[in-house]
């Protein structure tokens, strides 16, 4: 009996895709009843080494659901898990500290940091592990440099986010309030900003990889890095909620037809090959 014939593999075939596409729920929700408990728990008992934990899982819990929601794709994604989440853990403590050392050294020379300055080092501070990673992996996809992107993004995001909110907590003199506001508004926006950039340009370097550098890919990575940069850099100029919405809705339109195109170019990919071919013309003729 074929595996299309048996009832059982086609089951099991079909929970994974529901778990591919919503499991990101099931990481939202585990990632908020944590967050609740740790939160429940800090001002039940005024206990201070909580307050790592609830920093890090309100930092993290809507980054990890995002990249899982871009990992449930139907994108043909050759990256695994493990590596996901080795590029969230190294690329945010690498691109939060090239990005530091970067921004305080261009302060020290300039006496002011220009918000450009601030987009241009840190875009290109969130790229060390996904260009470290193409020395590494031979396949080299643009969906896959879109799911490593991201998820060089949300650590980067996880990190910034948790410095501020502990900077937060010690100018308001231990205030959750001040420190829940920050985490729920740098979370809701995240996935329309460090993840959603890192995410673009991420792509267009791995697509430029897979072409061989040539010009015409490299001149592709070039502007999709210049909008990354000029969206960063409005987003940090203007304190504005109706700015940051289209912003928000700028970035994660891009980010959106971005993944769409590539699963068109994945399944035409799939359609022309040689083995897919003989496989539909077996097929027909079975």
């Amino acid at each position: 009996m074929s595996d299309t014939q048996n009832p059982a593999r086609r089951d099991d075939g079909r929970l994974v895709r529901v778990g591919r596409r919503w499991g990101w729920l099931a990481v939202l929700a585990v990632g908020l009843l944590l967050f609740w408990l740790i939160h429940s728990a800090l001002i039940s008992t005024g206990n201070p080494n909580l307050v790592p934990a609830l920093l890090f899982f309100g930092a993290a819990l809507v980054r990890a659901a995002f990249v899982t929601s871009v990992a449930g794709r139907r994108l043909d994604f050759g990256v695994g898990s493990s590596v996901v989440g080795v590029t969230a853990l190294l690329g945010g403590a690498v691109g939060v500290t090239t990005a530091g050392f970067l921004e305080y050294r261009t302060l020290v020379l300039l006496d002011v940091l220009p918000m450009v300055a601030v987009g241009v080092i840190e875009e290109a501070a969130k790229l060390v592990m996904p260009l470290v990673l193409l020395l590494f992996i031979r396949r080299r996809s643009p969906g896959d440099g879109l799911l490593i992107g991201v998820a060089s993004g949300a650590g980067f995001a996880v990190f910034e986010t948790m410095g501020y909110a502990f900077v937060e907590l010690v100018q308001s003199g231990g205030d959750l309030h001040v420190v829940d506001h920050l985490l729920v508004v740098r979370g809701l926006l995240s996935p329309a900003a460090h993840m959603a950039w890192t995410g673009l340009t991420s792509a267009a370097l791995w697509s430029a990889a897979a072409h061989h550098w040539q010009r015409r890919s490299l001149g592709v990575l070039a502007r999709v890095y210049a909008i990354a940069v000029g969206l960063h850099t409005a987003w940090d100029s203007f304190d504005d909620d109706t700015v940051y919405t289209v912003l928000a809705a700028v970035s994660l339109s891009l980010l959106v037809y971005t993944t769409h195109r590539l699963d068109g170019l994945s399944r035409a990919q799939v359609v022309t090959s040689p083995a897919a071919a003989a496989e539909v013309a077996s097929a027909a003729h079975g």
